[in-house]
């Protein structure tokens, strides 16, 4: 059988508020964010695994609020100063620990906010605790900050995740083929993204679309779908 050359083409990613389904799952995330004037010391942390939305709602955030976003990584080769002047979104601050130089980057930067009086907002997979940061006083104001934690999404929010990730890659699926997965995947957001990617793949490669015969023959015994019958 002849095989189609894969080609790893750029996604359109929709990240606007309008973009962003609310459900139960994270409606009181988004309620969080939204009351960002309302956080102590104008600081919070938004907590949750990867692929479970942050960057999202970080552009959500800075779209309502001006902010810019910068990652955690790349301060100890940024101007800090240049930063002020706007509320600002730190991603990835997880990442950080055990590196001197971004500890000591984050620890300047976030008492140059505080001195400013403006909103900070950082990112991470877990909460500053499991950072293993060797500043003690980058940990103890990071855990002083408000956390907002991401929850485990629910039926309606995986079915129009998965829908908006076959929407941003321009593929059309079968009526029903959605409903079908959810109750037999891992309920991951980055499980969702992981399907996506490898049914796109799969149709690219066989140069034909994508089908539920085509999802239940690869996805069988695939551990993102632990249910599947």
């Amino acid at each position: 059988m002849t095989r189609q050359l894969t080609l790893d083409l750029p996604l359109r990613v929709a990240r606007g508020r309008e973009d962003f389904f609310v459900s139960p799952a994270n409606a009181l995330t988004l309620a969080a964010l939204d009351n960002w004037q309302g956080w102590p010391a104008a600081k919070a942390v938004l907590s949750g695994p990867p692929g479970s939305g942050k960057t999202h709602l970080a552009h959500v955030w800075s779209a309502s609020t001006g902010a810019r976003i910068v990652t955690a990584t790349d301060l100890p080769d940024t101007s800090l100063p240049a930063l002020l002047g706007a509320p600002l979104v730190v991603e990835d601050a997880d990442r950080i620990g055990g590196t001197p130089a971004a500890e000591d980057a984050l620890f300047h930067l976030h008492n140059l906010m505080a001195a400013a009086g403006l909103p900070l907002l950082v990112t991470a997979a877990s909460p500053p605790r499991d950072w293993r940061l060797a500043l003690p006083d980058l940990a103890s104001r990071m855990q002083a900050a408000t956390l907002i934690r991401i929850d485990s999404p629910d039926d309606a929010l995986l079915h129009a995740v998965l829908a908006k990730q076959f929407a941003d890659r321009q593929i059309a699926v079968p009526a029903g083929l959605i409903d079908w997965l959810v109750p037999r995947m891992t309920r991951s957001l980055e499980a969702a993204r992981q399907v996506v990617s490898a049914l796109d793949a799969r149709a690219l490669e066989e140069g034909g679309p994508i089908t539920r015969q085509m999802a239940a023959d690869w996805l069988e015994g695939d551990s993102l779908f632990p249910d599947l019958d």
